[in-house]
């Protein structure tokens, strides 16, 4: 107990050194058309590039949550995600929807929508380009409040996701409440696809929720061709996971964006999952082309 104890000190300790150096970097995991395999937005990952070397935010952010470290880490996540969705559209990148979690602590800030709007208006973010995530956690406390805030967000241009659905307080009367964009499949039932039929039946109904309410829903942590296939035979309309892109930085991910105007680079990711495999070298090719 005492170790713990002493590790989660000295986490925190360094964890606000970091964060007085700016030890931390965004990372960007690429959402695709599950039927065209057109790039349509990336969620930004926070990553801590400490002395000691890179550190998953599984390890940090339940302390940063619990210290409250959380919020000054979650401003910067805006504010350079708003950076660099300015640099791409100066470089005459296409335009990329750029997808960050909020904690609920966030939202528990007096001054939370002007920590939004500042960013946003500071670098001339286009309407439409910033994606918030939010877990379910968020709608359960002080209703009326929430609404509010999210209304003032739409009403920046921000659109509004559901993170991990189903792994939370979920209430479909949340869904009628709340003005949200898109459901997030957990990557806890997509895990299963193809071979588990609970989870098969799970995702089908969050499925079939989102198009019934006219929402998006997006699949995470997709890692097989069977997943792949499960989802677009639903007609699940968007995915992201390892079996297309694993998160980088924005010097890596930037050539992404460069190809994903090409037409041929639009179908190719969705239809290497399910050729034979003599014929991937012949499509890792193709890509590398563009």
């Amino acid at each position: 107990m005492n170790n713990k104890l002493a590790e989660r000190i000295a986490l925190e300790s360094n964890l606000r050194r970091g964060i007085a150096n700016n030890e931390f970097i965004l990372y960007y995991q690429a959402q695709f058309d599950t039927h065209t395999g057109a790039l349509t937005g990336a969620e930004a990952l926070i990553r801590w590039n400490s002395p000691q070397g890179l550190i998953p935010p599984m390890k940090f952010i339940p302390v940063a949550e619990e210290s409250r470290l959380i919020l000054p880490l979650g401003a910067w996540v805006i504010e350079e995600a708003c950076r660099q969705i300015r640099d791409w559209l100066d470089r005459g990148l296409p335009p990329v929807r750029i997808a960050v979690n909020l904690s609920p602590l966030q939202f528990q800030q007096a001054d939370f929508l002007d920590l939004i709007r500042t960013p946003l208006e500071r670098y001339k973010i286009p309407r439409g380009s910033l994606e918030i995530e939010i877990t379910e956690s968020v709608m359960v406390n002080d209703i009326e409040r929430i609404i509010v805030l999210m209304k003032g967000l739409k009403s920046f241009g921000i659109k509004m996701s559901i993170d991990d659905f189903g792994t939370g307080y979920s209430s479909l009367s949340y869904l009628k409440k709340f003005e949200v964009d898109k459901l997030k499949i957990d990557q806890s039932f997509v895990r299963g696809l193809g071979t588990d039929r609970n989870d098969e039946a799970i995702a089908l109904a969050i499925i079939k929720l989102a198009q019934t309410l006219g929402l998006q829903v997006l699949a995470e942590g997709v890692e097989t061709a069977e997943q792949l296939e499960f989802l677009q035979r639903h007609d699940c309309g968007q995915f992201q996971g390892y079996i297309a892109q694993r998160p980088e930085p924005a010097a890596t991910f930037v050539e992404l964006l460069e190809r994903s105007g090409d037409p041929l680079f639009k179908i190719l990711p969705a239809l290497m999952p399910h050729l034979p495999l003599a014929m991937r070298p012949l499509t890792d090719t193709l890509l590398a082309r563009h």
